[in-house]
């Protein structure tokens, strides 16, 4: 799964990874921050997109689901 997030400095890495690694697993994502689009992908099958989507509004971002 990929996302266009606003997650775009380690600071917001830190605030985000809590959330993410207890909604995907740690070591199941990453985000791009160098990419413009700061992508987050999410390899962890087992979790649905509006469970990423959910956790990373709960940890103060913004994120949209990117075409595969």
């Amino acid at each position: 799964m990929k996302f266009k997030t606003n997650i775009n400095c380690s600071g917001c890495l830190a605030k985000v990874t809590p959330f993410l690694n207890e909604t995907a697993g740690q070591g199941q994502w990453k985000v791009d921050i160098n990419n413009p689009d700061k992508v987050l992908f999410v390899a962890e099958p087992s979790v649905s997109m509006e469970d990423v989507i959910n956790s990373v509004h709960n940890a103060g971002f913004s994120i949209e689901v990117l075409p595969e």
